[in-house]
Order: C-alpha cells, then structure tokens, then sequence
C-alpha cells in the first residue's frame, strides 16, 4: 500500500517479496515505482466506493486475487474496517515515524518537535482495530538535535524507517519473531 514510495523503494532495493502495491490516491509516486519494478498495482479510490466496508470488501477482493499474505502498509492513509483486520490479523504491518504510543495519528514529527521531545523515533507495529494502537514488533530511537526542522528531523527518521521496516518484513518472511499478545517475541 503505497503514497509517496520511499518505503516501497527501499523495500524493493532490499528484496522484500512485493507481490501488490494499492493506493487509495491516484498518481501517487507509489504506483510509478511499482511500474518500473514491474509490480501490479491497484488505484482504490475511496469515492467510488458507499462506505468503508465496502472499501475493505474491493480491498479484501484484491488481496485475493494477488494471493496476498500479509500487508505493508505506508503512507496509506486509510482507516482499514474491521473485517479485514480481522483477515490479515497478525499479518498487517505499519510503520509510524514516533515511538508508540508517543504520537499517534497524522504530523508526528511536527507534534514531537512542538512537544520538545529530545528523542523521537520508528516504530513497526502490527495493524488493529486502532489508530496506531497494535502490538509493537520493533522500534529504533531517533535523536532531536536542538537546530532540527521538521524536514531535517524527517529525513533521520526516514532513514530508518527504511531500513527497519524492511528488517521487520524480511524477519516476518523467515518467521524470526512471533506476536504474543501486545509482545512481540524474537526468536534467535
């Protein structure tokens, strides 16, 4: 699930296995690097569509037909309905540029700035009913340096974003870790 791409490439670049990309925007930078990857790729307008069930159900329907078994989500900025969380349960990933439950929702960066936090940072979590609520799988700290803008403070966080989410995918692939209840454990 894609917006502006970064993760996707980066995913890409390190071999994580993308089988579908689906935005809920068109012309978004997502589906341009799913093109020249070769990757389907899906254009789900929430307009078109009478409610968020039945959103979920054409969402639900293109995971099928793709064989899909688990989810990535990034800069898909869409609330998912329940029923296909509760499909991919355990298998939705998302990944959030502050250290949950710090931050939640939409401008995390700016709100850790304007909090004052002197560290802010990534987190992989697992997909619930929530917003941003899911059980933990991974998180990296992030510094803010005194001079940081939110641009300066992006660009840190997103480094490592890209590298920890494909992390947490390639170990989701070999089965390194497994979620029980909020925890996530990791197997050696």
């Amino acid at each position: 699930m894609g917006g502006a791409g970064s993760n996707l490439a980066a995913l890409l670049e390190r071999g994580v296995g993308v089988e579908l990309v689906v935005s809920h925007r068109a012309g978004v930078g997502a589906l341009a690097i799913a093109r020249a990857h070769r990757v389907p790729a899906a254009v789900l307008l929430p307009s078109r569509y009478p409610s968020r069930e039945a959103y979920g159900e054409a969402l639900r329907q293109a995971f099928d037909d793709a064989a899909i078994d688990a989810v990535a989500m990034a800069g898909f900025l869409r609330w998912l309905d329940a029923e296909t969380v509760q499909a991919y349960r355990g298998r939705i990933f998302n990944v959030h540029p502050s250290l949950l439950p710090a931050f939640p929702g939409l401008h995390a960066i700016r709100q850790a700035l304007a909090y004052g936090v002197r560290w802010t940072g990534v987190t992989v979590h697992l997909v619930d009913e929530g917003q941003d609520t899911g059980p933990v799988v991974a998180q990296e700290p992030v510094p803010v340096e005194p001079a940081d803008t939110e641009e300066s403070l992006a660009a840190r966080i997103h480094a490592v974003e890209h590298r920890l989410y494909g992390d947490v995918l390639q170990a989701f692939e070999r089965q390194r870790f497994f979620v029980s209840g909020r925890r996530a454990i990791w197997r050696p």
